[in-house]
Parts: C-alpha cells; sequence; structure tokens
C-alpha cells in the first residue's frame, strides 16, 4: 500500500504532463485509429477514452474524431455517456513537452492548415472567426470524407 506522499510523487512523475485520464500519446509512433495516419502534429492531436475498459483511441485531427464517432456510434454505444472523456491539443500549445489539452465540446476552433485536411485547429481564447464544436462539426461532416 502506498502512503499518502508515495502515491503523490508518483503521480508527478507522469511523463509529459499529461491530464488524469489521458494516455500518453507516442509521437510520431502512434497512428489514429481513424486514418492510420502517424500522429506527428501535436497541434491537431485529439484522444477519446470510455466504455467498460476505458478504452483509448488516438486522433491525429479533430476531423478523424468528428467522422468516426459518427462511423462508430451503433459499435460504441458509451460514446454518448457523460463518463466517455475526450481531449483536443490546444494549437498555441508551445511544444510536445508543454501541451495544453482542451474538452473539445468546449473549446473553440480556428481554421488552420491540418494533416488530413479537415482544417481546424482547437484554441482556448475567442478571436475572430472562432467557431463552436456544433459548427466545426457541422464543417467537417458537410465536407465529407
Amino acid at each position: 500500500m502506498l502512503t499518502p506522499l508515495a502515491a503523490f510523487l508518483a503521480a508527478c512523475g507522469k511523463k509529459g504532463g499529461w491530464p488524469e485520464g489521458m494516455a500518453e500519446i507516442k509521437w510520431d509512433r502512434d497512428t489514429c485509429v481513424r486514418c492510420r495516419m502517424v500522429i506527428s502534429d501535436r497541434r491537431f492531436a485529439a484522444q477519446l477514452r470510455g466504455g467498460p475498459k476505458e478504452t483509448v483511441f488516438k486522433f491525429d485531427d479533430i476531423g478523424c474524431l468528428v467522422f468516426w464517432m459518427k462511423e462508430q456510434a451503433e459499435k460504441y454505444p458509451w460514446m454518448a455517456e457523460p463518463a466517455t472523456r475526450q481531449w483536443v491539443a490546444d494549437f498555441n500549445s508551445r511544444s510536445r513537452e508543454e501541451m495544453r489539452w482542451l474538452d473539445p465540446k468546449r473549446a473553440l476552433y480556428v481554421t488552420r492548415t491540418s494533416p488530413m485536411g479537415y482544417n481546424f485547429a482547437a484554441v482556448n481564447t475567442p478571436m475572430a472567426g472562432t467557431l463552436d464544436y456544433t459548427d466545426m462539426r457541422q464543417h467537417i461532416l458537410a465536407k465529407g470524407k
């Protein structure tokens, strides 16, 4: 049994500063579950975790997450449950070592050239031309792929 101090120190050592519940993304090695592209550009990465086994799915582009959730809704009905967690990279994060992760449904989105050409990036602060999650999702689904 760990003492409270030992448990705290073990949690602090989590590599890369990943939020609680989020699995580490192994940059340039992990692949997107939808398009199978290697996840390299940190500015567009996303992740989903949930279900009875806390299954993790990683994405190279928010557009892949949006389409995958639509395509896999019947296979993974737990995605609609409140306990399902999602993260999207803050486009303005300084580096892979200093990533900030946002809740995709609370983030704002700006137009930026992205790995799969869906061309949206998540940001934490409003700026000219930002969209909310619902509008960004509609644009992606209308574009198709």
